[in-house]
């Protein structure tokens, strides 16, 4: 029996910049809507938009989160984002240290 998918999910989103990085994950942390804001700077997207085929220096942010949290999250960052479309990508998070786990559920304030 395959054991089970712990209760942390990690949210991809990239912005126009490292400050609306920090301003994103700075908000989303003292709102408890996720534990840990990590920035990678210097990323470059390709991507087709309206048409056309882009390319733009972005900054890449990584959200740790609980599954609970994603619905509130997603709203909250289209509320925040400056992007019309920003990303909002979702993958699962097939194992993890209890210890860590146990720091993401207090991190978010849930029991």
């Amino acid at each position: 029996m395959p054991a089970p998918t712990p209760p942390a999910r990690i949210v991809l989103t990239t912005t126009a910049n490292p400050e609306e990085a920090a301003r994103l994950g700075r908000t989303l942390v003292e709102e408890r809507l996720v534990a840990c804001a990590t920035l990678i700077s210097s990323v470059q997207s390709i991507y087709r938009w309206q048409g056309a085929v882009e390319s733009a220096a972005e900054t890449l942010l990584l959200l740790k989160t609980s599954p609970d949290q994603l619905a509130a999250l997603e709203a909250r960052l289209h509320e925040l984002h400056s992007y019309q479309t920003p990303e909002f990508l979702v993958l699962k998070v097939d194992a993890a240290s209890q210890p860590y786990l146990d720091w993401l559920t207090a991190s978010l304030g849930q029991p």
